[in-house]
C-alpha cells in the first residue's frame, strides 16, 4: 500500500529519520518503491512498492520464516 514518512517512522521506532530517509532514497534509486510528492503546505510525499518491489516480497517472507524457524536457543 501507500505509506507517508510520517507512518513509517512510526512502525519502525529502531531507526532515526535520517537513517530512514537515506534508506528510502536507496530503494527509490533501485527501483524498489516509488516516491510521490505533492505539491502542497506543508509537503506531502507518499512511498509505494513498485513492481519490482512486489517482486522481493516472496523472497523476504522466506527470509523471516527461516529466520524464525531459527532463531531458537542451541
Amino acid at each position: 500500500g501507500i505509506n507517508r514518512f510520517g507512518n513509517l517512522t512510526r512502525q519502525i521506532t529502531s531507526i532515526s529519520k535520517n537513517m530512514l530517509t537515506k534508506q528510502l532514497r536507496q530503494l527509490e534509486r533501485d527501483k524498489i518503491i516509488n516516491r510521490k510528492i505533492y505539491a502542497e503546505i506543508p509537503p506531502r510525499v507518499e512511498y509505494s512498492l513498485t513492481k519490482k518491489g512486489d517482486s522481493i516480497i516472496p523472497i523476504l517472507e522466506c527470509l523471516k520464516r527461516w529466520g524464525m524457524d531459527n532463531n531458537k536457543p542451541l
